[in-house]
């Protein structure tokens, strides 16, 4: 079992893996093309077959090394989820389903640590996301019903109801179109219109949504700093394991050198 365990978490075959889920995805987006499952779809399943295969022997040899603890590990329940799709059987309303197998592709998340150091990160920053979340949809919704009272009568089809007008207020947010496809048009009945839409713009593109970035960045930042930390303390046990040890051999060496 133990050889077992060190294959399982051993460098190489995490690698293996991450080779195998690449070649995975990049099989399931060439199923895509229907020139290339002409020419070489025969080859293309055999692949995906062989890959799923794959995945389901290295899940069962995690649940042989872990047992019940294989459960306890998100990751792991994360990869158990995405392979169980596969089996998932074709038939009428499940096309989508069978469709969500490109999801293996999200397996590099498990198996890269880098990668898992950025979830792990988002995730730590999504408390502090809620106030901003908050922020801006009090500031939407104030915004949406100015702007429907505003503009509203005159451009129904943008600003018609409080729905259409925060759809067309999350359309100049992204700043998609906004100048030429909402506001200059809107200026032309109501010049002073772009104070309104400049000032929206100032509060939510580059202020409100500029928090997140920085809620995300102070998060990854604490994320670093927990694992350096982590690192200094295991180096630190280890240390103090060799210095014990070394003290332990002095000791002996004495007692040597007394009794001779």
């Amino acid at each position: 079992m133990q050889r077992l365990r060190a294959l399982v978490e051993s460098e190489r075959f995490q690698n293996a893996i991450i080779a195998v889920i690449v070649l995975n995805a990049v099989v399931l987006g060439l199923e895509t093309s229907e020139t290339v499952m002409n020419a070489a779809g025969w080859l293309l399943k055999l692949l995906d077959r062989i890959a799923v295969a794959v995945f389901v022997v290295e899940i069962l040899l995690k649940f042989a090394v872990y047992r019940w603890r294989f459960f306890k590990s998100a990751w792991n329940v994360f990869d158990f989820v995405i392979v169980a799709i596969t089996f998932i059987p074709a038939g009428e309303g499940v096309t989508v389903l069978r469709a969500l197998r490109i999801l293996r592709a999200l397996r590099l998340i498990s198996v890269v640590p880098s990668m898992r150091r950025v979830v792990h990160a988002l995730l730590r920053a999504i408390p502090g996301m809620g106030s901003v979340v908050t922020l801006l949809a009090l500031v939407f919704y104030v915004a949406g019903v100015m702007a429907t009272k505003l503009f509203g009568a005159a451009f129904p089809e943008w600003f018609g109801t409080i729905g259409a007008s925060l759809y067309s207020l999350f359309q100049i947010m992204t700043l998609e179109s906004w100048s030429m496809g909402i506001v200059r048009p809107v200026m032309e009945v109501f010049p002073l219109a772009w104070l309104f839409f400049v000032i929206f713009i100032l509060l939510t593109t580059f202020a409100v949504l500029n928090l997140f970035i920085a809620i995300i960045v102070d998060s990854m930042s604490q994320e670093h700093a927990a694992e350096e930390a982590a690192t200094r303390g295991a180096l630190g046990s280890e240390h103090d394991q060799i210095m014990r040890e070394l003290k332990e051999i002095r000791d002996e060496l004495r007692e040597l050198k007394g009794k001779g």
